[in-house]
């Protein structure tokens, strides 16, 4: 039986083992102890390491036939070959060096990074021949390991497939808080088009794309929606009994969100997923937000 490594056994690398499970012999890279008894549960060997002090990750060499890797970047990276101390994703670049020093290396890795590496599309229809246009550091850092990945792939023989993800949701991945709080979204006029996948087909996507994705290949992983935030925002108020948030227009939004909030509302896309379709195979549950949504208990909003 093949071996499959997950780096970063969040609420996603759960998912994924959950359909890999009995098809691989599953590993995780366990940061927190705390956790082993949950992995061990859900039939991942535990392996410990910190992606933040790479000398601990030496036993990962040649463990896995497959990689997925789900860690996102630190928030305060330094690597001497970063652009900037704020651009540059050393966890992976950590990652990539001790996966280089096994006897043999992975056949392929998966790694999720975001749709923000596109930066602000003005509302326009986007597939991953678009160029990378990152805005904010987190995106900067996104595009940093997606440069790593792909040039580490093509060097070692290592076929890298990268998934390009805007915002999951599931029960207990929904702007719950925010409606709580009535936090105003923007008039229609001013609001930007965002885009989703459900957690249960990003998992999927994932499995897909170790058996169907081409080397160095780039896959907008995301659903059918073409949705503005606002009109998310009502569609999850609506669903789980909530007021819709008020919309003020954008001149308001500058003085009444914070600024990470009013950075996110400042970037506007509408993601094609034909290549994901067509490449991988996949075949979304979920083709829209409201059919994902519909299919959340009502009682996910105590978690939320």
């Amino acid at each position: 039986m093949q071996r499959l490594l997950i780096v970063g056994c969040g609420d996603i690398g759960l998912r994924a083992a959950a359909l890999l499970h009995g098809r691989y012999r599953l590993f995780g890279l366990l940061h927190d102890a705390a956790r082993a008894a949950l992995l061990r549960a859900r039939g991942i060997i535990p392996i410990p390491g910190d992606l933040d002090r790479p000398a601990t990750l030496r036993r990962l060499a040649g463990v896995a036939d497959v990689v997925l890797h789900f860690a996102p970047p630190r928030a305060d990276p330094i690597a001497a070959d970063c652009v900037g101390p704020e651009l540059c994703d050393v966890r992976t670049a950590g990652l990539l060096a001790n996966l280089a020093k096994g006897k043999s290396l992975p056949r392929c890795l998966v790694y999720i990074s975001t749709s923000g590496v596109y930066g602000d599309c003005g509302g326009a229809y986007v597939a991953e021949t678009r160029a990378i246009a990152p805005k904010t550091a987190r995106a900067h850092r996104r595009a940093d390991g997606e440069r790593r990945l792909r040039k580490w792939g093509r060097e070692s023989g290592v076929a890298v497939s990268i998934l390009r993800v805007p915002g999951i949701y599931a029960a207990g991945r929904l702007p719950i808080a925010r409606l709580q709080a009535r936090t105003p979204s923007l008039i229609g006029a001013d609001d930007v088009y965002s885009n989703h996948i459900h957690a249960d087909d990003l998992a999927r996507i994932v499995v897909a794309a170790i058996q169907y994705g081409k080397p160095g290949r780039i896959y907008n992983a995301s659903d059918d929606s073409e949705l503005k935030t606002g009109d998310y925002f009502d569609l999850v108020a609506d669903r789980f009994g909530l007021a819709r948030p008020c919309r003020i227009p954008r001149a308001a939004a500058a003085l009444a969100l914070p600024p990470g909030l009013l950075s996110f509302m400042s970037e506007s896309r509408r993601l094609c997923n034909a290549r994901m379709k067509r490449e991988l195979r996949a075949r979304l549950l979920y083709p829209a937000v409201a059919e994902g949504l519909a299919a959340i208990p009502a009682n996910a909003i105590d978690s939320s």
